[in-house]
């Protein structure tokens, strides 16, 4: 590995692990999972979960790790030596990675917003005695009677006219909430001093971000399967609708969350990936994330549904008409749960601190992608002029937090939505699909095969071989194919977004993508020869090294395509 043997490494390896649970296991475990098992059917959704997590999360993950790994490099280095022809993938995963955590961290102010507002008792969304409620909220006490749970709560009316003071739509950008527009800057100063240090400092805050939420989830659990109603609420989770099992779309949520959960495209895990030592057993890594995630997702459903059971004991409504989508799980339903607890205000405060350290970890993974893409890249004109990493992580941060302000305005809830909306569902599986052909198809099963040998002595199982051959691209090919076909416009609860702002949804979308093709077509353009021979090298891994380039070209006159021995791309990687 000529050139890094002085990359900088994890001080532990345990650090590398928790980091990448901490990733993985974010706010979407909290309340995308549980929503998604509420939509399928309950019990429906955990068959096609977990099938979905041994054949496609956990094979993907692992091919992911290695591939960092092995080259010791980010997503973008990586993929450029992989698949010359597809490096746009890496500058994409690089793209979208920063557009998410210029908007997930508003979900980190919001959980901000709310740890300081719960230092009080009783807890502000409490009741309808406010200077914020509407003249149709019904508090706790009254609601018990109403028809209809979705009305407005005192704690949906928190949220929407208290905390967001939203308008009518995006067309109304109104005026900038100060309140958050702070708290945001604190959410960026929190990640700065995560990751100010690399991977040296994001190794220590992990051992506290990513085991804290596992104490607070249990303390939740404990309390509430005690309460009345809360095994109505666990029977409807685990308690199947076996009819659901046939619709194609509960299949391809539960894939769409494997992926989107543990996080293949975003080049997050790949990049932390690259700082690991190169003999390191990644395939205890990978079960290590994989696993965790999913039983943290399904510890977060019990902890969820036996919450709703209270909420419609206490309500006397149906467990199905208290769940609803997006942030109001957590920030309009959990919050009328607490209302009802012992100890009101202490439950919220370890709650919205738990979304906190779940939001963080989650958080500086992106940011560390952008920075680790730029240094594998440009580290000697950009430590030319910023001197440290520290200046580097300073600059992404800041011009994140910039970009993210129109989240923070009174139409913010709105343009959150619009750009979750098409960077999670519509870029991401574009992404997914093209990383995969690069790796299982053109840089091929049987180089990589041989390049966890060499890190570990220790090839695949056959297992692993079929999934990335075949099982893995179809999977990810039929999520593609009925994404776009289900593919619905953006929409925040009744409010439809006018043209002109699902075409800024359609930019923001290729933003990422775009990348793709014009790096295909720069990779041809430096490429010597005829367009044929162009093309030839450019599915070739490391035609854009000229030393890796005849390295590779005396290899391939064998029809296997073998990779030179062991000894030798040890020199020349």
């Amino acid at each position: 590995m000529a050139g890094e043997q002085n990359r900088v490494t994890w001080s532990r390896q345990i650090e590398f692990t928790l980091a990448g649970i901490g990733c993985a296991v974010g706010l979407g475990n909290v309340w995308r999972f549980p929503y998604l098992c509420y939509r399928s059917g309950g019990g429906a959704f955990l068959l096609p979960y977990l099938l979905m997590l041994v054949v496609l999360g956990i094979p993907l993950l692992y091919m992911e790790l290695i591939v960092g790994q092995y080259l010791r490099r980010g997503p973008v280095q990586a993929l450029a030596k992989v698949c010359p022809l597809l490096k746009g993938v890496g500058l994409a995963t690089v793209t979208i990675s920063f557009i998410m955590c210029t908007y997930y961290n508003v979900i980190i102010t919001w959980s901000l917003y709310y740890l300081f507002s719960s230092f009080q008792s009783p807890l502000p969304w409490h009741s309808c005695n406010n200077s914020w409620n509407q003249p149709n909220c019904t508090d706790h006490a009254s609601n018990s009677s109403s028809s209809s749970y979705s009305s407005s709560t005192a704690s949906q009316q928190f949220f929407n006219y208290k905390v967001l003071d939203r308008t009518g739509g995006v067309e109304q950008a109104g005026t900038l909430r100060w309140e958050l527009l702070l708290l945001l800057l604190l959410a960026w100063i929190l990640n700065y001093f995560c990751i100010f240090k690399g991977v040296k400092s994001t190794g220590k805050v992990v051992y506290f971000t990513a085991l804290f939420p596992y104490i607070v989830l249990l303390a939740l659990l404990i309390n509430n399967v005690q309460l009345p109603g809360a095994m109505t609420g666990i029977r409807f989770y685990l308690v199947p609708e076996w009819e659901k099992l046939l619709s194609v779309e509960v299949w391809v949520n539960a894939a769409a969350q494997i992926f989107n959960s543990i996080g293949i495209g975003f080049g997050s895990l790949m990049a932390m990936s690259s700082y690991n030592s190169f003999n390191n057993d990644v395939l205890k890594d990978t079960l290590a994330i994989a696993v965790t995630n999913s039983a943290t997702s399904i510890l977060a459903g019990f902890v969820i549904f036996s919450a709703f059971g209270y909420m419609s004991h206490l309500q006397n409504v149906p467990v199905t008409d208290i769940a609803v989508d997006g942030p109001g799980l957590v920030f309009m339903v959990y919050p009328e749960a607490f209302v009802t607890m012992p100890v009101a205000p202490l439950w919220a405060i370890l709650f919205f601190f738990m979304l906190l350290c779940l939001g963080l970890d989650s958080q500086f993974a992106m940011v560390e992608v952008m920075v680790t893409s730029l240094l594998d890249s440009f580290s000697e004109p950009l430590l030319k002029y910023l001197r440290r990493k520290e200046l580097l992580v300073l600059v992404v941060c800041g011009v994140a937090f910039l970009l993210g302000i129109p989240h923070v305005m009174q139409c913010g809830i709105y343009v959150f939505q619009l750009m979750d909306h098409y960077t999670a569902i519509v870029s991401i599986m574009f992404l997914a699909f093209f990383e995969i052909v690069a790796i299982c198809w053109v840089y091929g099963v049987r180089r990589l095969s041989d390049n966890l040998k060499e890190m570990t002595g220790n090839g695949p199982s056959i297992f692993f071989k079929v999934c990335w051959w075949l099982i893995c691209p179809v999977l990810i090919t039929i999520i593609l194919v009925f994404s776009v076909i289900q593919f619905k416009p953006a929409r925040y609860e009744d409010y439809v977004y006018p043209a002109w702002a699902q075409g800024i949804g359609w930019m923001i979308a290729l933003a990422s993508i775009i990348w793709i093709p014009l790096a295909a077509v720069h990779t041809l353009w430096v490429l010597p020869g005829t367009f044929l021979e162009k093309l030839m090298k450019s599915l070739t891994p490391f035609a854009l090294d000229e030393k890796k380039a005849s390295l590779f070209h005396l290899q391939s006159h064998g029809p296997t395509g073998a990779l030179p021995e062991k000894n030798t791309i040890q020199t020349n990687l």
